[in-house]
């Protein structure tokens, strides 16, 4: 389950990036099926963390029952952090997604697997060539139960010896704050393919969770 690392750019991007031309269109469909806030809030949310927020955003949309996924910054003590402070680590943050996922079609639990299945949650403060605390692993609880299932898979995963004997550095915490980041960076890897980490890193980090997971996929043209 563990993904191996990549050698490549960070993620970085820059709030003047625009979408190259041939992503256009890709990024006028996706906006066109955009849920109101009011519809998204009738669905439940889940708060993960596990590297680039480009990537795991992609993942998650990729996921049946997911309405839609949002990058944020999570887990620390700073109010309104930006990008800037986050990605050049002066934040005790980590860049984070907000799930909202419908519970009829897709579980908590199940998404928690998709959270393990999707990263190497035992590189420390480390996901493919992002290093630092801010991409640090972490599942958020926003309830004693929820925090029951993170842990209870946490242990199932030690009991199988999923990793071989490598400690999981994932943080199980409760959710205090999420912040939204700044808008350029929503639906990054689906607006900007051409960019060169998204297609260095996301591009393959998402397609290996594709062809680990096809049973939790959307069907194609669903949202």
């Amino acid at each position: 389950m563990g993904l191996a690392l990549f050698l490549g750019l960070a993620c970085k991007g820059s709030p003047n990036q625009q979408a190259p031309a041939t992503a256009q269109t890709v990024a006028e469909e996706a906006e066109a099926v955009k849920l109101t806030q009011e519809q998204l809030d009738q669905y439940e949310t889940a708060y993960f963390a596990s590297g680039c927020f480009w990537c795991v955003e992609a993942i998650f949309e990729s996921v049946k029952g997911v309405k839609e996924a949002v990058s944020g910054y999570a887990g620390g003590t700073e109010k309104n952090p930006t990008y800037e402070s986050v990605a050049s680590g002066q934040s005790s943050h980590a860049e984070a997604v907000k799930v909202y996922y419908d519970p009829k079609v897709i579980s908590f639990t199940q998404l928690v697997q998709v959270f393990f299945g999707s990263h190497d949650p035992t590189t420390l403060n480390r996901q493919g060539p992002d290093r630092g605390p801010q991409y640090r692993s972490v599942a958020f609880y926003e309830n004693e139960r929820e925090k029951k299932i993170i842990e209870g898979y946490i242990q199932a995963l030690k009991d199988q010896n999923v990793y071989e004997g490598d400690p999981i550095t994932t943080e199980v915490r409760p959710l205090d704050v999420f912040y939204r980041a700044e808008e350029y960076h929503q639906d990054y890897e689906r607006k900007n393919p051409n960019n060169s980490y998204v297609r260095n890193v996301s591009v393959p980090r998402l397609n290996r969770f594709k062809e680990n997971f096809g049973e939790y996929l959307k069907e194609p043209d669903t949202h």
